[in-house]
């Protein structure tokens, strides 16, 4: 339920509609907006009967049901929009911030030359695996710990807040001592013990969306992290499984416009993984550019074809810096 607080309500009428919501047997969310309060009352087994009586209480405008069963990710419960500060670099404002960066770090050379030149090229932060998940145990699996001491030390040579993917609750600690933005991929946005592990940390998180998953089931793995205490969460589209096979996925672009629409978090899309294709990325960036994603993440590598990972989806030097060519008209269109 949300408990819509008056325009003048004192802290006094506030504080009170928080207490009688626990006492009901719910957890209360506040948030403040520009003009008024609003207090969420979400969770199960509580007596409901008890938060419909608060539309008498003082200082209270109206109690309506939260439509959606994800209910702090909902734009009902939260109309302005979510902004997410990674490292210093706004996601959510109305900026398009660019992500980008190797599949894999596989050596210093390799991940230096690719981060100066992303930064050259306008990227606003720095992706690089340093584990990685693969489909067959014979695969690179990534450099661990040492890739994060890299990572750490581009950063501190470019200025780009690092982002890189948990795999596990075991690397949770360690990769919090590295990285700026902690990515949950598609294999693990169901894995709820991690969710649930990240939800505790002081660092924001991205949530991938899971190959076969609905929007209502991506935006519920992100109730996980905001209902547990993160409430700095960035959504990416990165492609579902469809019948279609000339694509490595399908990018599903109604999903970032409906994701939007549904939620206050910031959306990105993933064109690399969407598609598979490195001449497809160019066009599907500048498409969720163009119907308001809040930025992309884009796989770059000095040589894709000595890639450890990914290699044939990703976009060379060259290619990552005329895609930032390419993007401008459809932002202006935007802002215009």
């Amino acid at each position: 339920m949300i408990i819509n607080m008056r325009e003048r309500a004192t802290e006094a009428e506030l504080q009170h509609v928080i207490d009688r919501v626990k006492e009901a047997g719910y957890q209360a969310h506040l948030t403040r907006g520009e003009e008024r309060a609003i207090v969420a009352a979400v969770g199960s087994g509580g007596r409901r009967h008890e938060l419909e009586a608060l539309a008498a209480a003082p200082g209270v405008d109206g109690v309506v049901a939260i439509a959606q069963p994800f209910k702090l990710v909902s734009r009902q419960v939260k109309p302005h929009r979510t902004v997410v500060n990674v490292g210093g670099v706004q996601i959510g404002d109305g900026s398009f911030v660019v992500i980008a960066g190797p599949c894999s770090v596989e050596s210093r050379e390799q991940l230096f030359s690719t981060a100066r030149a992303v930064k050259a090229g306008g990227a606003r932060l720095l992706r690089g695996g340093a584990y990685k998940p693969r489909t067959s145990p014979y695969e690179f699996q990534g450099l661990g710990v040492e890739a994060l001491w890299l990572l750490a030390e581009a950063r501190q040579e470019t200025g780009l807040p690092v982002v890189t993917e948990v795999m596990s609750t075991e690397d949770v600690d360690v990769i919090c001592e590295h990285a700026d933005l902690l990515q949950v991929g598609a294999r693990n946005m169901q894995n709820f013990a991690l969710l649930r592990r990240l939800a505790k940390v002081d660092k924001p998180v991205l949530l991938k969306r899971g190959p076969s998953a609905s929007v209502k089931e991506w935006l519920l793995a992100a109730e996980y992290l905001v209902a547990g205490g993160n409430p700095n969460v960035v959504l990416c589209e990165r492609g579902i499984k469809t019948f279609e096979t000339e694509t490595r996925n399908t990018l599903d672009l109604a999903s970032i416009a409906l994701a939007r629409e549904l939620t206050h978090l910031p959306v990105i899309a993933d064109p690399s993984h969407g598609t598979g294709r490195p001449s497809l990325i160019a066009p599907m960036s500048r498409a969720a550019a163009a119907l308001g994603a809040d930025g992309l993440m884009v796989e770059v590598h000095p040589c894709p074809e000595r890639a450890l990972s990914d290699g044939p989806q990703s976009l060379d030097l060259p290619g990552f810096s005329q895609l930032m060519r390419r993007l401008s008209e459809p932002l202006r269109a935007v802002e215009t």
